[in-house]
């Protein structure tokens, strides 16, 4: 056959839903007469002899060109274009409007042009052409009804629907119509007293979020499906608390969004996750002041490549800068990055480079050569236990990294610079919050220092002499008209991040456990990699200079807490499945973390959850000098690193606890919220 021919006979291929409404209109035509027949059949006591002629020449005239009209009608008001799967009472008004409005004009045009038919004629006529249009439309729906009703306790998925509003309407809408679902709702969950008692296409609703335990044993429940898209984030914890305690099958409705595109169905429906149990509202950041800032910018990542850096560096692409640079000391995250964007915004002017911020010669070849105007410094060592064991590798790569890079970015016409920093830095007890701590007095210093027009007073640091230094003519030329704003940013635990508790949870879950928390009192804040990152650059639209941002992330979490969570939404139970195994508070590790220091107030910005912290008064020359003394300590790798960080950081109190390779053992298995 050839191509041609081929061509031909897909031209006249027919759609599945062409030929379903073909169909449907060939009943409807066929139907219509039948309709009017009988009810002019039953009117003469069903004798087609006994109709008389002037009666039957009328309606044998009339019917076929009605039929027509009224099938026109009906395509106009779209009864062919429903998915009667669906069908609700929508479909069904939309039915009656259709029919009736068609009779009225059959009872009309019949009389005026043919002359006046029985009564009961008009009467039955329209009531059996509604019966007959009705039935192939809704006869696939009752016939799925029946079929779900009909489900045994031993093959159906029995779900509680936890929200009876609009959403949860919808979500058991689409459970009694999936042919391809076994689920058949059993109950309805809603905090509303007025709705109790009540029902829902006979399901009924049984309680509040008080009543989900002991209805989950009385029905037998097996999946529970959260469908309150407008519940508040405290509200959506408690309740998924709660279902969580059931063991049953746990899936939520993502957001509102889908309720405006009318996609509520099973499908759509997610895995809760330990985020949801935070209890907070996610940070809604104005990402137009952010787009504004970068728009036309150089913009360089430090750190690029780990959990936030690459997160900064997919926001900053989406906001088309003139230029992006990943600059990262590990080559597999800067290429995973690098190719992952390159895809994404292909017209991306993208630079991917490797480097240390340790080393300066390499810090100051960037900068000279690309010009950065933002910087986002991420680059950091984060694992609190990893720094106790090795604590100058905290101070040569935070502290030292961070003054180096951020002199490059003040010598070289940076605009922006913004530090991520940690709540590890408030009164920290381990040296890596120390080394964060002393992050943050760099920039705070640098600012000052700035603002009071002596940035040439700034001390290079240098571990080696060469290219890197700043006034090489010795004028002091490059000192002038500096304008960089240095901020830091502050945040808690990031959940999902390289190294952080989650990954760490799940692996020893899928490997049958234990799960090792360190404390069952222990506790942190969270915030999600999005909001970490949504607030680093807001950070930049609000800096002023020498600011520490602060994220109010609502009430923090019990460590424990979490792991039994997260065991329960991997489908187990805490102690019995999966073992819990408490550890021991590690050197440098607290209890409890704080988001600021009781010397610094807090200011508002116009997001009511990000706040700034007003600078802590300090003498930055003598800070500076201290610092130069410091690195030499760090890279001589002397012992008492601890003790000079603490005569610098008033707020830093170590733990003299010595630390073997055991224990470095240890803790490389045991990382918990160490994610900044």
């Amino acid at each position: 056959m050839t191509n041609s021919s081929n061509q031909r006979m897909n031209d006249w291929n027919v759609e599945h839903w062409q030929m379903s409404t073909l169909c449907l209109m060939a009943w409807d035509f066929l139907m219509i007469h039948v309709s009017y027949f009988l009810a002019l059949w039953v009117r003469f006591d069903c004798l087609y002899s006994a109709i008389p002629e002037n009666y039957l020449s009328s309606y044998l005239h009339f019917i076929t060109i009605y039929s027509l009209i009224a099938i026109v009608f009906f395509w106009v008001f779209k009864l062919y274009q429903s998915i009667w799967r669906y069908a609700s009472y929508v479909e069904l008004v939309r039915t009656i409007i259709c029919s009736l409005t068609a009779s009225l004009a059959h009872i009309l045009f019949i009389t005026v042009i043919f002359g006046r038919m029985p009564l009961s004629y008009y009467l039955w006529g329209s009531i059996v052409q509604f019966i007959v249009l009705a039935i192939p439309r809704f006869s696939y729906r009752l016939l799925l009804f029946l079929r779900n009703d009909k489900r045994t306790d031993e093959t159906a998925g029995r779900v509680m629907i936890v929200g009876a509003g609009q959403a949860g309407q919808m979500l058991l809408r689409d459970i009694n119509s999936a042919v391809e679902l076994n689920d058949k709702a059993v109950c309805f969950i809603d905090d509303n007293q007025n709705k109790w008692g009540k029902f829902i296409d006979g399901v009924p609703i049984v309680g509040g979020r008080d009543e989900i335990l002991l209805n989950v044993e009385k029905y037998h429940v097996s999946k529970i499906y959260i469908a309150m898209p407008t519940a508040s984030a405290q509200d959506k914890r408690d309740i998924i608390g709660i279902c969580n305690e059931t063991g049953c099958e746990l899936k939520q409705l993502p957001g509102m969004y889908q309720i405006v595109l009318g996609q509520v169905s099973v499908s759509a429906m997610k895995d809760v996750k330990v985020e949801d149990l935070l209890g907070r509202e996610p940070i809604r950041a104005d990402m137009h002041e952010v787009y504004d800032m970068i728009n036309g910018k150089v913009v360089m990542v430090t750190g690029g490549g780990g959990s936030i850096g690459s997160e900064l560096c997919r926001q900053v692409a989406a906001h088309k800068p003139k230029q992006l640079i990943i600059f990262d000391v590990y080559e597999n995250n800067a290429y995973a990055i690098q190719l992952e964007l390159q895809h994404k915004y292909p017209d991306l002017d993208l630079v991917a480079l490797i480097g240390s911020v340790r080393d300066s010669r390499r810090i100051f070849e960037v900068f000279d050569e690309y010009r950065p105007q933002i910087v986002y410094h991420a680059a950091a060592h984060k694992h609190v236990p990893l720094m106790e064991v090795s604590p100058c590798e905290a101070i040569k790569n935070n502290a030292i990294g961070t003054y180096k890079t951020a002199y490059a970015a003040m010598v070289h016409g940076c605009e922006r610079f913004v530090l991520i920093s940690t709540d590890k830095a408030v009164n920290p007890t381990n040296i890596m919050g120390a080394s964060k701590r002393l992050c943050e007095m760099i920039i705070q210093s640098f600012d000052a220092i700035i603002k009071a027009g002596k940035a040439d007073q700034i001390p290079q640091l240098f571990t080696h002499f060469g290219m890197e230094n700043a006034d090489k003519d010795g004028t002091g030329s490059v000192f002038k008209n500096i304008k960089t704003e240095f901020v830091a940013v502050r945040f808690g635990n990031v959940l999902g991040s390289n190294g952080s508790v989650i990954p760490i949870f799940k692996k020893q879950i899928e490997e049958g456990g234990p799960v090792t928390v360190t404390h069952p009192d222990i506790i942190r804040y969270f915030m999600t990699i999005p909001e970490a990152v949504s607030l680093v650059m807001l950070a930049g639209t609000y800096a002023k200079g020498g600011e520490i941002f602060v994220l109010d992330m609502g009430s923090p979490v019990k460590i424990d807490t979490l792991a039994r969570n997260l065991i329960r939404l991997s489908g187990y139970k805490p102690d019995t499945d999966i073992k819990i195994v408490y550890t021991g508070l590690r050197p440098g590790e607290k209890l409890y973390e704080e988001k600021l220091m009781a010397e610094e107030g807090l200011k508002k910005t116009d997001n009511d959850l990000i706040h700034i912290g007003c600078p802590i008064p300090f003498d930055t020359d003598e800070f500076l000098q201290q610092l130069d003394g410091l690195m030499s300590a760090a890279y001589s790798n002397k012992k008492d690193i601890r003790d000079r960080v603490a005569a610098i950081v008033s707020t830093y109190h170590p733990e003299h606890v010595p630390v073997t390779n055991e224990k470095e053992n240890k803790y490389s298995k045991m990382v918990e919220g160490d994610d900044n």
